[in-house]
């Protein structure tokens, strides 16, 4: 007998069809999307290259809500802090548009405690989104009762549950600003999402976490969490700013194995709200309480101003008009030029030099001063910045006022502090471990291939440990944040009484004055030992 293979292929596509129409409910998937944002930074406009923006963030959100029944949308941390909005206004923007945007669910970012807990506790009371945090101990503090534990959201006859986790706050938020007691992420992890999963009958258990993607400080991440996990079926994480693409797994997978060998979907989506990640779940697929990562759909939405102002939120549009302007006009003063651009992220080269060279620069001028007024202080004998302070690039060509106090965006306080040369090698090795951070353009960090330090030349001597040295940074890094634990054994000389962005304005506003360009050195002062 002979077929035609093309009859049989256009029957069974007739057959297809007519069983689409005879039995529809079985055939179309009830499906739940989560739209998920973290890190955005208080980036409320669109960059240069037209990414990004608050108004494109809610039209995507918004054309997404438009043809999806069931969207759950989320935010894992650090809305706040980044641009000038953040600077000048202190959260006034960022909490109403995150209300404005719709927000279902949110948690807490490290940067959300910039300012103290009392001005956290006043916005988050006023938050229309579920506020969740599941290891944060916030009892006896003004932030106790603000935060749940978890959250169930019932969604076609399906439960899906929801739990926080945050970042161990220790080297990384400063004491001034928080009170918590931390709890371990993984112990309590497990013990959430198996509460969830058996004792709640959630048919999906997530984690929404800002902890990170990728290893840093020795602190637990997602993909750490997920191999010790057996309930979690789903994480949406922040903090690391990493972007996990979809369409590049072999940069960072999206899928991760774990106690039990089933893969977990895990999400992010890099930072400044250049893209939305999209979770698809058919709720079909929830029958046995566990589900594969993979037969979770994920894909990641770019955020551009392709949009015309005709679907942008008109009530967004007039709340931002009387700020706007005040950032306008930072943004359109120009203060000096740079001679080539620099990236932001980079801990060794051009702007981490140049941000630790004004430092160095700035106090020696101050125990200059201190001395000549007769306080009992040498020449300051190096400078530390860390990147970590340094928050935006520096393209080539005009500098604006609204970038420094963006690229400065803290509200830190130089310092000058004394510093036995021990402390100092020990800080300088963790931040060679690291892959380096600003520092004085006389000190050199010499380094094994590996990036263990080798020796430490200050003035090209190497570095005493018994002596003592007069060593300029910001009161964060003096504290021992950012890991750099050892230089809060310092003894305090001095303390800046303006912000850290005040002199460096001043520096670039005199460098223009005398018709310098910015040309900080390039060369890296973390260096690999020479055989």
């Amino acid at each position: 007998m002979i077929f035609n293979s093309k009859l049989i292929i256009k029957a069974a596509a007739s057959l297809a069809g007519l069983a689409a129409l005879c039995f529809p409910a079985t055939l179309s998937a009830e499906k739940l999307v989560i739209l998920h944002t973290n890190d955005t930074h208080s980036a409320i406009e669109v960059d240069k290259e037209g990414r990004g923006g608050v108004l494109q963030r809610k039209a995507v959100i918004d054309s997404v809500r438009a043809a999806e029944k069931n969207v759950i949308l989320v935010d894992v941390g650090d809305m706040v802090q980044g641009s000038l909005y953040f600077k000048y206004f202190r959260g006034e923007v960022e909490y109403p548009l995150m209300n404005m945007t719709g927000y279902d669910i949110r948690i807490l970012g490290n940067h959300e405690f910039d300012n103290g807990m009392d001005d956290l506790a006043r916005h988050y009371r006023n938050m229309e989104a579920v506020p969740l945090s599941s290891n944060y101990d916030f009892t006896g503090t003004v932030m106790e009762g603000v935060l749940k534990p978890y959250y169930i959201k019932k969604v076609k006859g399906k439960k899906i549950g929801f739990f926080g986790l945050n970042v161990d706050p220790k080297s990384l938020i400063s004491d001034r600003c928080i009170d918590v007691k931390f709890n371990e992420v993984i112990p309590v992890a497990n013990e959430m999402a198996s509460f969830l999963k058996n004792k709640k009958k959630c048919d999906l258990v997530v984690a929404l976490t800002h902890i990170g993607y990728e290893v840093e400080n020795e602190k637990t991440t997602d993909v750490q969490m997920i191999e010790a996990s057996k309930d979690i079926d789903l994480v949406i994480g922040g903090h690391s700013h990493t972007l996990i693409d979809p369409a590049h797994p072999e940069l960072f997978p999206s899928l991760v194995a774990n106690a039990d060998g089933r893969m977990v979907r895990v999400g992010q989506t890099g930072k400044y709200g250049k893209y939305i990640g999209k979770m698809t779940i058919d709720l079909d697929r929830l029958k046995d309480g566990r589900v594969d990562g993979s037969d979770i759909e994920y894909e990641l939405i770019a955020v551009t101003d392709r949009f015309p102002e005709s679907q942008l939120d008109k009530r967004m549009i007039e709340f931002l008009k009387p700020y706007s302007i005040a950032v306008d006009s930072a943004d359109n003063r120009v203060i000096g030029k740079s001679v080539y651009s620099m990236e932001s992220g980079l801990r060794v080269g051009g702007l981490a030099n140049l941000t630790s060279d004004i430092t160095h620069q700035y106090l020696s001028h101050k125990a200059d001063s201190l001395r000549n007024a007769g306080m009992d202080i040498g020449r300051l004998d190096m400078s530390l910045m860390n990147v970590g302070g340094i928050r935006h690039d520096m393209p080539e060509g005009d500098i604006t006022e609204g970038q420094i106090l963006s690229t400065y965006p803290f509200s830190n306080h130089f310092v000058i502090i004394s510093l036995k040369g021990s402390d100092i090698i020990e800080t300088l090795a963790i931040a060679a471990r690291k892959g380096g951070e600003g520092i004085s353009g006389n000190v050199r960090v010499v380094t094994d291939a590996d990036n263990n330090l080798v020796r430490v030349v200050i003035d090209g001597e190497e570095m005493d440990p018994e002596k003592r040295y007069l060593f300029g940074t910001i009161n964060y890094a003096a504290e021992g944040n950012d890991d750099m634990l050892p230089l809060a054994n310092h003894e305090l000389i001095w303390t800046d009484e303006v912000e850290v962005a005040a002199p460096m304005l001043r520096w670039f506003e005199h460098q223009r004055e005398l018709g310098l360009p910015v040309a900080p050195d390039q060369n890296p002062r973390f260096v690999k030992m020479v055989e």
